[in-house]
């Protein structure tokens, strides 16, 4: 790690702004930003080059959907897994994110502002985390993942599954749950207004929470100057939230034609992750997840490459996530080639980086290489326009990945 300018030359710059790489492009960086990006050669005495052999520069990923904390595929057996653990796990899957790229996250439920410091002060290698604090529901809802036979809840201290989420009912209640998660510091607050795959009791087209409490958690939220994500899946649940001031749609599988437009018309976002339903088809079984909520899953991934195509139809902004549970987490990248089978690669990159930057309210900071932007920076070593899985594996196709101006890999040279 070098405190000096940092001059990348001999690249193809491939900003989303543009359609295709561009050669001829130089970027230097100065401190934790990018200073400049010119098409002749930049000059800097003092600036250590880093020769990048003709590969492409792109902006840091974005990843607008993922659950640090939660570390186990079927949520049941988080109840086994105390804070320490939790904590341990948390910790290698943000490293592995930025392994992969991915220089910002969006954590929606679980990570709270210890994980997110830990990152900051650098005690723990991971990408920029923007959180939700705990996940919030109503009883017998999506955040309610206690067994029939269960009428109490857990200490959060010994219990994973009951730190990650928390029911409130009534609109006092949410009000002051949402008061307590921006005491807590957060990002954002998440609220679950419908059924979901991994909660045992709840169907998929439940409808959850109160238009009285949505309104009470979106209106506190933007009190503290701050917005409210929710969880829907059915079309009627996404109308009912976006329609009383949620700013995202977190999965929207079985969104319809009049959802869509609603949200066009309300420039709401829709934060997909077809990923994760393919892979928990593919492998959830193994991990223990039962056939109720495989069947559930079933019936939402049907849907998911369709709400793509009816969101870009209506004009909506479609944002990437993931939403890997436990050790299915290792397909976080996948979704770049799964979304590829209906959109443009270029529409999937500024997926992860533009309009997330715009999800996290960091545009023109993130998601772009640009002077004043934040210098998130990886360089792959070809097109990823010809091969979207080149950004893919791993991060084995990624020569540099550089985050605030500071190299976390590089094998270019140069500086280090």
């Amino acid at each position: 790690m070098t405190n000096e300018p940092i001059l990348f030359k001999n690249l193809r710059l491939l900003d989303p702004a543009f359609d295709e790489p561009r050669g001829g492009y130089e970027v230097l960086v100065e401190g934790e930003k990018i200073k400049e990006v010119s098409e002749t050669p930049i000059r800097s005495a003092s600036a250590q080059a880093v020769d990048c052999g003709g590969r492409v520069l792109m902006p840091g990923l974005i990843d607008c959907h993922v659950h640090s904390m939660h570390s186990e595929v079927y949520m049941r057996r988080m109840e086994d897994v105390p804070l320490t653990l939790a904590a341990a796990r948390a910790a290698r899957r943000l490293k592995e994110m930025l392994d992969r790229g991915f220089t910002t996250v969006r954590d929606t439920g679980g990570t709270d502002w210890g994980m997110k410091t830990a990152v900051e002060k650098g005690l723990i290698p991971g990408p920029r985390l923007f959180i939700a604090g705990r996940s919030i529901g109503p009883t017998g809802g999506h955040s309610d993942g206690r067994a029939r036979t269960n009428t109490g809840f857990a200490c959060a201290c010994c219990n994973g599954q009951a730190y990650l989420r928390i029911v409130a009912d009534g609109e006092d209640e949410v009000r002051k749950v949402v008061r307590e998660q921006m005491r807590q510091g957060c990002d954002h607050v998440k609220i679950m207004v419908s059924g979901g795959v991994a909660s045992p009791n709840d169907p998929l087209d439940s409808l959850q929470f109160s238009i009285e409490e949505i309104e009470a958690a979106v209106e506190e939220a933007e009190a503290f100057g701050r917005y409210v994500l929710a969880h829907a899946y059915a079309a009627e649940a996404i109308t009912r939230a976006v329609a009383h001031g949620v700013r995202t749609i977190e999965h929207g599988n079985l969104i319809d034609e009049a959802a869509a437009k609603l949200m066009a018309e309300k420039g709401a976002y829709l934060v997909a992750n077809l990923v994760a339903y393919v892979a928990m088809k593919e492998r959830a079984a193994s991990y223990g997840m039962p056939p109720v909520m495989l069947e559930k899953n079933d019936m939402v991934l049907e849907g998911g490459y369709r709400s793509l195509e009816i969101c870009k139809a209506a004009g909506v902004k479609v944002a990437y996530g993931s939403d890997l549970l436990g050790a299915l987490a290792e397909d976080q990248s996948r979704e770049f080639s799964i979304r590829c089978e209906v959109q443009q690669p270029i529409e999937v990159i500024r997926a992860a980086t533009t309009i997330a930057a715009e999800v996290v309210r960091r545009p023109g900071r993130l998601g772009t290489i640009a002077p004043d932007a934040w210098a998130d920076i990886i360089v792959v070593d070809d097109d990823p326009l010809k091969d979207i899985t080149l950004l893919e594996g791993q991060g084995a196709h990624l020569a540099v990945i550089m985050k605030g101006g500071a190299f976390y890999k590089n094998r270019l040279g140069g500086a280090v």
